[in-house]
């Protein structure tokens, strides 16, 4: 029986988008080139205040767009500032973003990756060390 090893990450974040929908892919799309590897796009429907206030009480679009990523952290400011600008999120009624710091994620790594991380960790250890 081959043994099976889990690789936690521990120096990531989740951003997570809520939009209107047919706003993710533009905001998707400028998340990937400040650095983000990739996302995952869900649907949902939104309920508050807003969907009571249309035009003679006709209801205003409840469907959203979720859109998580996650980011190391030191890409992190970067990539949340590039989403707010790409879903002008600084206007009323487009949406909200936000940042979770994450304790521990887990996911397939390539070997490769894995030891090009470890040599990293390695080399900053030791630079740390010749720096004291």
């Amino acid at each position: 029986m081959s043994k099976r090893e889990i690789t936690v990450l521990t120096d990531v974040s989740l951003i997570t988008c809520i939009v209107q929908r047919g706003i993710a892919d533009t905001i998707v799309k400028a998340a990937q080139e400040a650095g983000a590897q990739g996302a995952t796009i869900h649907y949902a429907r939104g309920e508050g205040i807003r969907e009571r206030l249309g035009i003679l009480a006709l209801a205003v679009e409840v469907d959203k767009e979720v859109i998580n990523i996650v980011v190391a952290k030191d890409q992190a400011d970067r990539i949340f500032e590039r989403m707010y600008i790409a879903g002008n999120l600084d206007t009323p009624g487009m949406g909200l973003i936000y940042l979770t710091p994450l304790d521990k994620a887990a996911t397939y790594i390539p070997e490769e990756i894995v030891e090009k991380l470890e040599k990293e960790e390695a080399g900053a250890k030791s630079a740390a060390v010749s720096n004291q």
